[in-house]
Parts: structure tokens; C-alpha cells; sequence
């Protein structure tokens, strides 16, 4: 049986891992808690953005630790078509339990079917991306380990999409992600445990591509993505947020402290507006014109 290491360069890889999941989990909820707020194609657009935050974060926090996975007396290499199939089960799968929250009547089905569908796509993802693995042997796995780590999976799902669906505090999101975070790299290495490998010595060169040669870049390149839509979602305004910018921006306030229109702006009536999303807000009720 070969030795294997999980942390072949000490606590970076997992660290790193864990910052990823952390990211991905902490975009995703966000998204999600945005896509709630709103109906149409903002809805659509917020639940796909945070179908690929959390089914990319997972994905990266997957390979990121798998950078740092060695087993003594062979060299390993990734089969690069698994590997991508991989990223793309994690984002359809995630993302079908995340529509079924988003769009679900019945909040406590959409809640379950959403958290097992999720928690069964992040397993598939790490299974599919274990099976692209090619090493000198063969790789076998506990099937009871197996077992608790789809559990893990299926949990962990589970509580972030409550977590989408009751939270709504950036700060409390903040810290459902970093337990979020917690689950998923608990769920990750729980898997690990179950690996064994028997090596198998040959010369030959091992078929598929490196970690450092494709799994490194395309985790850069992931990550990236992450940090740059998490600046995107961070800066995007709220609907409500809009919606208190154009009061704002109607009215002033008078040299007696009363508001009134602004200078250029029509009158309006001094109720406020609700907070809608513009391809849902509803058309604004023509004027009339007193007759004589």
C-alpha cells in the first residue's frame, strides 16, 4: 500500500481550500438571498450567478487540497476531460437545487429536495474529480467513509440553502459561510480518509496532465472569477437601495426643512416607492389634465 499525504506543502493547501469554500459559499448565499428579492430575469440571472459561486468555490476548494495530495512511489496526473466534466456537474447540479429553492412553493420540499440535490452534486463532484486521478495502481475506498462523506455533503447543502432562505443580514451570511465552509472541507477530506492506494511500479509514462500544468492555472483562473463577482455583487445595489436613490433624488430639502421637488424634477406624490426590481416594476399610472 502507498504512503499517502494529504498535506504535501503543510497547512497552505488546506488553507487555501478552505478560503475557497468559504468564498463560494459566502457568494453564493449572498446571490441567492438577492435572487429572493426579486422576481423575473433578475431572479434567473441572481440564482445563476450563485449556482456557479458555489459550484466553482466547491470545485476549487476540491482541487486546491488535491495540490497538496501525494502518494509515495508514484507520480500523479489528472485525465483533463473528467477533470472540466467535473467542474460542470459541481455548477449544473448545485444549480438545480438552487432553482428549486429560488422558484420551490412549498419552502420545507424545496428546502429538502434543493439541499439533497446540491449535497448529491458537491459528492459527485469530488468522486468524478477523484476518478480522473491516474497514478502506478489502483485506488480503492472505505465504503462506510464513502457514506459519511455524501451524508456530510447532503447536510451541509441542506443548512446553507436554510441559510439562504432565513438569513438576510450580510453578517450573519458571513458566518453561515464560514460554516458552510467548515462542511465542505470537513466533507472533502472525510473522503480522503476513505482513499487507499496500491501501487503498482512501472516505468511508463502516466497518460493525462500535471497539477501544475492545468490544475493550478485553471484553479487560479477560478478563483478569480470568484473575487472579481464577489467585487461585482458587493457593488451592485440593492432593489431597495435603487429605490431609496430615486426618492433621494426627486425631493430636497426647502430652507424650512420641508422636502420638495427637486430643481428640473416634476412633482411627484411624497409616498414612497416600492422596492421592485426595474423589469418588474409596474408602469408608472398616466397623468391627467383638469378640462375646462
Amino acid at each position: 500500500m502507498g504512503h499517502l499525504d494529504h498535506a504535501a506543502f503543510g497547512v497552505l493547501t488546506p488553507a487555501l481550500s478552505y478560503l475557497m469554500a468559504v468564498i463560494g459559499a459566502a457568494l453564493g448565499l449572498r446571490c441567492t438571498v438577492r435572487a429572493l428579492g426579486t422576481t423575473g430575469r433578475s431572479r434567473r440571472n441572481w440564482l445563476i450567478t450563485a449556482a456557479s459561486a458555489i459550484g466553482t468555490g466547491i470545485w476549487t476548494m476540491h482541487f486546491v487540497a488535491m495540490l497538496g495530495f501525494a502518494v509515495r512511489g508514484t507520480d500523479i496526473r489528472y485525465d483533463v476531460p473528467l477533470t472540466v466534466l467535473s467542474l460542470l456537474v459541481a455548477v449544473l447540479v448545485v444549480g438545480a437545487g438552487v432553482f428549486c429553492v429560488g422558484y420551490g412553493r412549498d419552502r420545507l420540499r424545496a428546502l429538502l429536495v434543493g439541499g439533497l440535490s446540491t449535497g448529491l452534486g458537491v459528492a459527485s463532484m469530488h468522486y468524478l474529480g477523484m476518478a480522473a486521478l491516474r497514478l502506478h495502481g489502483s485506488v480503492r475506498y472505505d465504503p462506510l467513509l464513502v457514506a459519511l462523506s455524501v451524508a456530510i455533503a447532503v447536510v451541509a447543502a441542506t443548512a446553507a440553502l436554510w441559510a439562504a432562505l432565513n438569513i438576510k443580514s450580510p453578517l450573519a451570511v458571513a458566518v453561515a459561510s464560514l460554516v458552510m465552509g467548515a462542511a465542505v472541507s470537513s466533507m472533502h477530506y472525510t473522503g480522503m480518509l476513505a482513499v487507499s492506494v496500491e501501487v503498482t511500479p512501472a516505468a511508463g509514462r502516466l497518460p493525462g496532465s500535471g497539477a501544475m500544468q492545468f490544475i493550478f492555472p485553471l484553479a487560479v483562473g477560478l478563483g478569480s472569477y470568484l473575487f472579481v463577482t464577489s467585487a461585482f455583487v458587493a457593488l451592485t445595489p440593492t432593489a431597495g437601495e435603487r429605490a431609496a436613490y430615486a426618492a433621494a433624488g426627486r425631493y430636497e430639502e426647502s430652507d424650512e426643512g420641508r422636502r420638495i421637488p427637486a430643481t428640473g424634477t416634476a412633482p411627484h406624490s411624497t409616498a414612497p416607492s416600492a422596492a421592485a426590481e426595474p423589469d418588474t416594476a409596474p408602469p408608472a399610472a398616466p397623468s391627467t389634465t383638469a378640462t375646462a
